[in-house]
């Protein structure tokens, strides 16, 4: 089953955030348990609010992953750009659906 994990976040440096989660996704590609998708999606009536959503293949893939020590040097290096500490949610996908 497809699992996400939402990152809720926020930062006045989210062109630095982004350069940091490509050079994290360079770094993962290829590899088994790395995400499948990331979308970086901001909040349009609150600026400076962003939330990251990240997908991978299975819930047990997305533990491996953060269980990781690159992945924890990205949280640290992630939230020093951030104004608060981000949180996060962890959805399995119940249903996906292509409307196009």
């Amino acid at each position: 089953m497809t699992f996400v994990q939402i990152i809720d976040f926020e930062t006045d440096r989210i062109e630095e955030l982004r350069a940091l989660a490509e050079e994290m996704g360079d770094q993962l590609a290829g590899r088994d348990d790395s995400p499948t998708r990331r979308l970086i999606l901001g909040d349009r009536g609150r600026p400076g609010h962003y939330l990251a959503v990240i997908a991978f293949n299975s819930y047990e893939e997305a533990m491996r992953n953060s269980s990781d020590p690159e992945t924890g040097k990205f949280a640290e290096r992630m939230a020093a750009l951030c104004t608060r500490p981000p949180s996060f949610t962890d959805c399995d996908v119940i249903d996906q659906t292509d409307l196009t």
